[in-house]
């Protein structure tokens, strides 16, 4: 590096050239110029040349700084441990740097080193940054173990201390903890408070980051600033609290914020996620010199409100203007919100990605793999999930949702376990996606162990995975197991009691759910028309036909619900069910809207239970004619003839779905032994244990017989003989699945099954016959609901 020159010209046009003194301010001069790396090796040689690194600390501290902000961490390192004696606010500016830079695991070995090597003591800068650093690593036990040693050295209650604590538990899902931090701290500032706000909206607790802000505006909390309007925005976003977002438009215009592009581009976000996209429009026209955040803002209110052709025209006019499109612009233009009829546009910006070079970039690969989730494409989700460099804890929720989401709950369980091995740590959004997969297979012993893994993490605090818990415990059969937890919960959302009011109808508790329902609305949650419709199934497996009728009428007349297809389906099912199949009838016509397959499809296993083949030949015909594809009504009508001993219609009706082609549902029957889940179908003779499972259904037959069982075969094919129809219903898939509980399980151990199909009448009689010669407690989950079979009785009363 030569060195430099200062030429003077004077007046009679000679030129002076002489050398400036290499003075300490000379070299901090050029130390603050440095505009590149290379710039700052020069410098670093020039420094040692002239016996500055060794002699001045503070000019080492300096360049060691300047490294730092060009990402220069080896060299960083290099010359911190060049310097023979490094004083506290350098190790301090080499832990930040390695924070700061992605390099955690550093920067919390240096202040290990600081505190285990050195004469040294760290102070509130030190801990801040090392627990910040711990953040971005998202490890719980080494924040937990810095935290304690914060409180050890006297910094518990420090407030730079705090806050950096305060952001590291919202950052490991530990919400709980951070509001115990917070709580405790004496004195707090606006930056906690806007931490604060931040980390709730971070951790999906809206409704809480509000609370604060709102806190901070009447004046119970410090001053609010701009940072604090903009961090709560995206809760009131989430909330689609519309309301609220214009009075925030009108706090913002009083104290003189409005006109920052930030603010603009954060309402931009609001008022599109609350589908008032023209307001957007109008905000988005507000911002003078739009950089390329807001026009993202923009593109993605344009795509979740369904304007795509909008969306579009934007992200053109960005390419032609020149500006380079970051990851950001095209996860908004994705329309992940409302992707069908959309594929086409997502494979054209698909193919873009791939050509511009960032398919790879995690949240663009993320978007792609949910949107193609959503529309059902698996196959190229998978693809690119398999094909992306790094798998963020992102990419993994998005594969596992969809898998789930799609019932491919083997694949669901299955990427979950591997995440495991590659030492990626689940966060709320995982757990809840594979507590659903859980929950659709009834793989109860997966769940318990995913409960576990709750435990440790300590995610208990979010309600969407103790909801999700509840919800799988419901659906795997522990109903009791369900309650407690959510007894257990401090805080419950309209999701947690829906929760809980479908899991005792699903197991035919109807009073229990009733019950459930009134304390809701006498709490300070508002009941939605999936509680209704909750309650209103809860009533129908129930028998509860007076309950049901009240609420039914308190959903229209008190809360002013318009009913779905689906609640005036549970109001026929409610009357046809109790045996009142005219003034179900009497309903149907009465109803406002035309009614549709689910309407007429109660009506006509109400027929069933009943035996009332006119009524269920009206139904029939209706469901024929509006959904000729389903070939469930088919076999339900058959069915319905076979018991009437009108078997010439009944091969009628058969006979047409064999003409249309339409293939029975196969049904199946899943039980886990030792957490291995087994699959039977009716007639398998594939599982290892075959021999023994049909001698054991052989020596059951034998005994139930001399109990008095007799074979229900009047739902079998009519042109088959007695002593086939019976071997026919013996080898029905719950039977095979029953078999195999009994002798894989210890005597007097509960047994507990999954059907996909309506359990049928014989299965039911068989089972109920069971569960009293072998004294065992059998659970059965079939397509509708529960069955809890015990000493010769079913839970279902004999009313499924």
């Amino acid at each position: 590096m030569s060195l430099p020159k200062t030429i003077l010209a004077s007046s009679t046009g000679a030129k002076t050239c002489y050398y400036i003194p290499r003075t300490r301010d000379f070299f901090l001069n050029l130390l603050r110029k440095a505009a590149t790396l290379s710039h700052l090796t020069q410098l670093q040689a020039q420094l040692i040349h002239h016996s500055l690194l060794l002699n001045d600390i503070s000019i080492a501290t300096k360049l060691t700084h300047k490294f730092f902000d060009f990402n220069a961490t080896l060299h960083a390192r290099a010359l911190f441990f060049s310097v023979p004696k490094p004083d506290l606010f350098l190790f301090n500016v080499l832990i930040k740097g390695f924070s700061t830079n992605n390099k955690p695991l550093s920067a919390i070995s240096l202040f290990t080193h600081l505190r285990k090597s050195t004469r040294l003591k760290p102070d509130d800068y030190s801990y801040a940054f090392v627990v910040s650093a711990a953040a971005s690593l998202g490890d719980a036990r080494i924040g937990g173990i810095l935290h304690g040693k914060a409180i050890i050295d006297g910094f518990g209650l420090d407030l730079f201390v705090g806050s950096a604590l305060v952001d590291y538990y919202f950052k490991i899902w530990r919400e709980n903890l951070a509001i115990k931090v917070f709580d405790r701290l004496p004195q707090i500032d606006t930056v906690l408070y806007n931490t604060m706000i931040s980390g709730f909206v971070k951790n999906s607790c809206f409704e809480d980051s509000i609370r604060v802000f709102g806190d901070m505006v009447s004046g119970n909390g410090p001053r609010f600033d701009l940072t604090t309007v903009i961090a709560v925005l995206p809760a009131v976003a989430e909330l689609q609290e519309l309301k609220l977002g214009m009075q925030i438009l009108c706090l913002a215009i009083k104290c003189g914020f409005y006109s920052h592009v930030s603010l603009l581009t954060g309402l931009v976000s609001l008022f599109s996620k609350c589908g008032e996209v023209e307001i957007a429009r109008l905000l988005f026209g507000e911002i003078r010199k739009k950089d390329l955040i807001s026009c993202n803002a923009m593109i993605s209110g344009f795509t979740c409100n369904g304007e795509t052709e909008d969306s579009v025209r934007l992200f053109k006019e960005l390419l032609s203007s020149g500006e380079r499109v970051s990851s950001s612009t095209i996860v908004g233009l994705i329309p992940v919100y409302s992707p069908f009829g959309h594929s086409y546009l997502c494979n054209c910006i698909h193919g873009f990605c791939v050509k511009l070079g960032i398919v790879s970039h995690s949240s663009v690969s993320t978007a792609l793999t949910t949107v193609y989730c959503r529309l059902n494409e698996m196959i190229f989700a998978r693809q690119l999930f398999d094909e992306s460099a790094e798998k963020t804890l992102a990419s993994w929720n998005a594969m596992i949702s969809g898998c789930t989401q799609n019932g491919l709950t083997d694949a669901a369980i299955s990427l979950f376990q591997t995440m495991q091995k590659n030492n990626v740590n689940p966060n709320p959004v995982t757990v809840t996606s594979i507590l659903s997969a859980c929950a659709q297979i009834g793989a109860l012993s997966l769940g318990e162990w995913v409960h576990s893994l709750i435990k440790s993490n300590r995610f208990e605090s979010n309600v969407y995975v103790s909801t999700a818990l509840i919800d799988m415990y419901a659906k795997c059969g522990s109903i009791t197991v369900a309650r407690e937890l959510f007894d257990l919960m401090p805080e419950k959302n309209e999701v947690t009691w829906n929760a809980m009011i479908s899991g005792y109808g699903l197991h035919g508790h109807g009073q229990e759910a009733l019950k459930l329902f009134y304390d809701m609305l006498s709490s300070s949650v508002k009941p939605t028309g999936l509680t209704f419709l909750s309650v209103l199934y809860a009533c129908s497996h129930a028998g509860l036909v007076k309950e049901g009728d009240g609420i039914f009428h308190t959903m229209v007349h008190d809360f002013g619900f318009e009913p779905l297809a689906e609640h005036y389906a549970c109001m026929v099912d409610i009357l046809g069910r109790a045996g009142q199949l005219k003034k179900a009838l009497e309903f149907i016509k009465a109803m406002p809207v035309e009614p549709g397959p689910p309407v007429w499809g109660a009506l006509l296993g109400a027929c069933m239970i009943h035996k009332d083949t006119n009524l269920a030949h009206v139904a029939s015909e209706k469901l024929f004619e509006l959904d000729p594809e389903n070939i469930g009504y088919y076999v339900l009508m058959s069915n319905i003839y076979s018991v009437e001993r009108k078997y010439p219609q009944a091969a009628s009706v058969r006979q047409v779905a064999k003409k249309k082609r339409l293939a029975k549902t196969p049904g199946c029957t899943l039980i886990e032994i030792g957490q291995v889940p087994h699959v039977f179908t009716s007639g398998d003779q594939s599982h290892p244990q075959s021999k023994a499972i049909y001698a054991e259904l052989d020596k059951l037959t034998g005994k139930m017989t001399e109990a008095g069982f007799q074979t229900e075969t009047t739902t079998v094919l009519h042109d088959l003989e007695e002593e086939e129809k019976e071997l026919t219903m013996k080898v029905h898939s719950e039977k095979l699945a029953i078999a195999f509980g009994l002798i894989s399980t210890e005597p007097g151990a509960e047994i507990r099954i999954i059907k996909n199909l309506r359990v049928c009448l014989d299965c039911h009689n068989w089972t109920k016959f069971l569960s009293k010669i072998t004294k065992r407690v059998i659970v059965v989950r079939d397509a509708n609901r529960f069955h809890h079979f015990k000493d010769g009785l079913c839970s279902c009363g004999d009313y499924w």
